[in-house]
This record gives structure tokens, C-alpha cells and sequence, in this order.
């Protein structure tokens, strides 16, 4: 039967425990693949019961400088054994964003449609010293052998929502797995396919732009200042600032991070403040207007879902106004906490903040800047002070 089986052109052979009781191990063997779909169509699948190693028949290769690993395996393979790296905004560790399970949905059904198709799903085998994955060079091709018990092994890199919902599908399909790439490297790639993609969050990018600077205070100033805003936990933007990645339960979102390194790039353009102070000085500057804020609207900012104040309207205001009081006295050394809050509670308060409010209905950039206006002439009718002589 096997003879008469490998003198076949193509053929994928997949031998497992579950399917010929005769191995632990569950192997999916490419001898031919030129013409491996229509016959990857037409195999029964295997049923499904826990395997030691998932070996994965293919060819070894380049993608322009990197070693890679190609292949072909059934949807519910490749599910199995690969995982997303989703950005976790609490700790920062990971790149990927947020699953859209209608992205996926949507997949699911065309994949299944006559005449469906996809390009090659890609993966990254990371750097491990357990041997845990390894590649097995043989006559023909190369295998790629995954332990079961050391959990999911490859990242998905370009995937994500292709094979969010094909966890039950045996319909065979085309990979690529890079062969140890670090995560960082992994974030790069990710970072250069995904630049352009529609839906991909800006701040993800901007995380992406963060992470991979050399010298981030001195590439990007305006998103060294906002991380700045984001990771000092005496910040009242500490942890706050939506990254783009899984939402941390608990925290109630206020502006993006790609909002706020835009409302300081316009600061940094209004006040021209790095001609005489460094990034470093101009962030604790910025974190300190933006605490005084929080102290003199403390009810505004605590139930941010009922007011402006920090979502991308108030912010772009609010750091306008900030450059205006920078350049009536531009002094960075001066401008602490308590002297923000000097000058702002003699006005601040008078702008009713709620959604129904003075900015109510303002949005996009016309409303930002109509909202700055409404902000100056604000602060030009403060009411005057009583000053009490004994």
C-alpha cells in the first residue's frame, strides 16, 4: 500500500497516532509540492487527540535575508501550535493588536467558498534553549518538529485574523515560519507589512515606533514626551493612554497615544521650546501642566466617560493652551505643578467640560481648533479676584 502510495507525484501523507495508531507523534509529510492543494483537498482529515511532537514536512529557504521554513498544514494544525503576540498595555510586552473577531468571521466564510485562496500564512519560530522546536534537514526537504508539551511555539506574525476562527477546519493551507527571529525583530516585520494596513491602530504603530527607536527622545521628541505622560506614575496619564493593544480591565480609556504625541507635536511647533530646553525638561513640563489640570478639574477628570477634558478634542485645547502660557513666560524651569495651578484655576473652571457642555458637538480639527478659541477667550474674561486689605 505505502510503495504504491510514494510513486505518486504529489502526495501528502499525514501519519499520526489518532489516524494509524502506530506513533506518539503526528506528522504531515510534504514530498511534492508543486501540486500538494488538490490532493491536500481530497485527504481524509485525522481525528483529533493529543500528540508529544507535531512535525511539519517542507522545504527550507530565504525570504530576501532570513532563513524561513515553508510549508503547507490544515487550518486547525496551524492554530494549534502558533499564538498572537497581542500588546498587553499594562506591561508593554508584546506588539500585536487587539483581535477583530469580524475579521476573522469574514474569513472563515470566504476561505470555505469555492475558489478561495490565500497567500502564505507567516510565522516566526523564536530563539529557545530547550529545543523545543527544531529543524531536521533530510533528502528532499526539511522538517520543522514542534514539542506539544512546551505549549504554542510559533508566533503568528501576518495571520492573526486569518486563522482567528479556524481552529475546526482542515482545509490545507500555505506558511511561512521564520526560523529565529527575536521578538523584537518580529515587531520590525510586523511593523513594516502592517504600516499602511487599514484598521491597524496608529498608536499600535507609534508603540511599534517607540519600542524600536535607538534614541527615542531625539527621533520622535513628541511620543518620548507622551510615553513620558503614559509611564511616570506620578502622571495622571499613568497607564491611561490607549496603545492600541488588549485593554487592561479596570482602566477607563481616555485619549490615544497617537493623540497625544500630536497635541505635543503642535506644542512643540507653537512654542519652538526645543531650541533652548531638552526633550527630557520639556516632558516634565508637560507632565506638569497636565497634573495641574487634573487638580483643578479633579471632578472633570474623574469620570472622564461624562467629559472632554481628556478625550482628543480637550487634549489638543488644553496643550494649545499650555504653549500660550510657555510663551508669555518661557521660563521651563518655572512652570512647576503649583504654578500651573495658580494660573489655570482663575479660569479653567468656567468652561463646563460635560459632553453637553461649551464643547459639545466639536470634533475632527476644525472642532479642535474651534475649541482652542473658545479656551482663549475663556481665559480673557476670567472674573477678577477680591483682594481683602486689612
Amino acid at each position: 500500500m505505502f510503495g504504491r502510495m510514494h510513486t505518486r507525484p504529489a502526495l501528502i501523507t499525514v501519519l499520526a497516532s489518532a489516524f494509524l495508531g502506530l506513533s506518539t507523534d503526528t506528522c504531515f509529510c510534504i514530498h511534492d509540492l508543486r501540486n500538494l492543494q488538490p490532493l491536500a483537498a481530497n485527504l481524509a482529515p485525522p481525528r483529533v487527540r493529543k500528540t508529544t511532537k507535531v512535525t511539519l514536512q517542507g522545504a527550507l529557504g530565504a525570504s530576501a535575508e532570513r532563513a524561513v521554513f515553508l510549508g503547507f498544514a490544515p487550518a486547525r494544525v496551524l492554530a494549534a501550535v502558533s499564538y498572537a503576540d497581542i500588546l498587553d498595555e499594562e506591561t508593554q510586552r508584546g506588539y500585536q493588536r487587539r483581535p477583530n473577531p469580524q475579521h476573522s468571521l469574514d474569513f472563515r466564510h470566504y476561505i470555505q467558498r469555492p475558489g478561495s485562496t490565500t497567500i502564505p500564512l507567516t510565522f516566526n519560530a523564536r530563539p529557545r534553549e530547550d529545543d523545543a522546536w527544531k529543524i531536521v534537514k533530510h533528502r528532499g526537504g526539511a522538517s520543522l518538529e514542534l514539542r506539544m508539551d512546551a505549549g504554542k511555539l510559533l508566533t503568528q506574525v501576518d495571520c492573526q485574523h486569518r486563522l482567528g476562527h479556524l481552529s475546526d477546519l482542515d482545509i490545507s493551507l500555505p506558511f511561512m515560519c521564520f526560523l529565529g527571529l527575536s521578538d523584537r525583530e518580529e515587531m520590525e516585520i510586523f511593523n513594516t507589512i502592517n504600516s499602511k494596513a487599514k484598521g491597524l491602530s496608529t498608536s499600535l504603530l507609534d508603540f511599534h515606533a517607540a519600542t524600536l527607536a535607538a534614541n527615542l527622545a531625539e527621533e520622535r521628541p513628541e511620543l518620548f514626551i507622551a510615553f513620558h505622560l503614559h509611564n511616570d506614575t506620578d502622571s495622571p496619564w499613568y497607564r491611561e493612554l490607549d496603545l492600541g493593544g488588549s485593554a487592561t480591565s479596570g482602566m477607563h480609556r481616555r485619549a490615544s497615544l497617537r493623540t497625544m504625541q500630536k497635541a505635543i507635536r503642535r506644542f512643540l511647533n507653537q512654542t519652538r521650546i526645543l531650541q533652548t530646553e531638552s526633550p527630557e525638561s520639556v516632558a516634565r513640563l508637560v507632565l506638569a501642566f497636565w497634573a495641574a489640570v487634573a487638580q483643578v478639574l479633579s471632578d472633570a477628570w474623574a469620570k472622564p466617560r461624562k467629559h472632554l477634558l481628556n478625550k482628543g478634542v480637550g487634549v489638543y485645547a488644553l496643550m494649545a493652551l499650555a504653549g500660550d502660557l510657555y510663551i508669555e513666560h518661557p521660563r521651563a524651569q518655572e512652570w512647576d505643578r503649583r504654578h500651573f495651578v495658580s494660573v489655570l484655576s482663575d479660569f479653567l473652571p468656567q468652561l463646563d467640560w460635560s459632553a453637553t457642555g461649551d464643547l459639545q458637538g466639536l470634533g475632527g480639527e476644525g472642532g479642535a481648533k474651534q475649541a482652542v478659541v473658545i479656551l482663549r477667550k475663556s481665559r480673557k474674561q476670567k472674573p477678577l479676584k477680591v483682594v481683602h486689605r486689612g
